[in-house]
């Protein structure tokens, strides 16, 4: 994205100034047309004459300088053109006083514009009366905004279907190239942030399903996993994208992470079954741990000698008895133990 057009900050004049001597002039263009009729018809015609060209043109011009009188708002840029040709930006607010022939240009006050124009046009063409508003106001504001990309269905780098969501902060940065690089920059912001999802979400895999870790001992990031990191990486790519439209990416957060609902059962019980296995992994572990001290502490006690067959059902048994779902039903031999 490439523009000629570099950046041009007007420092005008005040405008409450300049309304006072508009006002002054106005005053005495018409204290002078009715003096040079009076002095006319007291007949002294070549004075009275020029007194009156003088009221009338002084009547004319200040009507016209008055619209060079300019309002910019807290947080707002005024963008101004000349014949076709950028003149100068305006960025801090205050009352001001321009060329009376430059115009504001805003690229959201044309397309509000147009789309009220089209609203008219429909009921118009529908025999309804037109009561669509205007939009008021030519300014760039420069506040910060919040764009919500709502939730879309992207893929990520396994190929499973997901629904993500998110949320950029941003404001316009630079106020010359938002109105003159791209056709309308908050349109522009929405494509690109639909974009930089797609692009950054097919990078990562939703979530992994083992316990390992890579050959260098970092767990491999994951949208689930690491929402934050992705997120300053969605920013980052998105920054790059809109930074030639004049625009400043804040923070990007990630608000809603699913899977599609044609795979959502299927990866719950993939969890489950992952969650089941670790869970089981854990019990036989403390259960051989178990079944080891037990048998130690029987063999340094000396409370009872096995031979290697028993101690084999012996670790059987209680093997069972600890990994069993259910409690045991203990039997109690009276007789021998061989």
């Amino acid at each position: 994205m490439k523009t000629d057009i570099e950046e041009k900050v007007l420092r005008p004049k005040s405008g409450g100034l300049m309304l006072v001597l508009l006002v002054l002039g106005s005053l005495m263009g018409f204290a002078a047309l009715i003096c040079g009729a009076l002095v006319a018809g007291f007949g002294r015609t070549v004075p009275g004459v020029l007194m009156v060209v003088a009221g009338s043109l002084t009547l004319i011009i200040c009507p016209i300088m008055l619209a060079g009188l300019k309002i910019v708002k807290p947080n707002e840029a005024r963008v101004f053109t000349l014949f076709g040709r950028y003149y100068g930006t305006v960025k801090e607010s205050g009352f001001y006083y321009v060329n009376p022939f430059v115009t504001s240009f805003s690229p959201t006050y044309n397309e509000a514009y147009k789309a009220a124009a089209a609203k008219a046009r429909e009921l118009q063409a529908e025999g309804k009366a037109v009561m669509t508003s205007v939009p008021m106001g030519k300014g760039i504001s420069l506040k910060t905004q919040t764009l919500d990309n709502r939730r879309q269905k992207v893929n990520d780098v396994l190929g499973n279907p997901i629904i993500i969501g998110v949320v950029a902060i941003w404001h316009v940065e630079n106020p010359t190239l938002a109105a003159f690089a791209v056709e309308n920059y908050q349109e522009f912001l929405n494509i690109q942030t639909d974009a930089t999802i797609r692009n950054v979400a097919r990078l990562y895999p939703y979530d992994v399903f083992d316990d390992d870790d890579d050959d260098d001992g970092v767990r491999e990031k994951t949208l689930r996993s690491s929402t934050i990191e992705i997120a300053d990486t969605m920013r980052d790519e998105l920054q790059k994208r809109v930074a030639g439209a004049g625009l400043a990416i804040e923070e990007v957060r990630i608000t809603h992470l699913a899977y599609a609902e044609e795979i959502a059962a299927a990866m719950l019980q993939r969890q489950q079954a992952v969650a089941i296995i670790a869970a089981r992994q854990k019990i036989v572990d403390g259960a051989v741990g178990m079944v080891k001290m037990a048998i130690e502490k029987l063999n340094e006690d000396e409370v009872v000698l096995l031979d290697e067959e028993r101690k084999a059902a012996m670790v059987s048994n209680l093997l069972v008895v600890l990994c069993g779902n259910k409690d045991a039903q203990p039997v109690v031999n009276s007789g021998s133990l061989y």
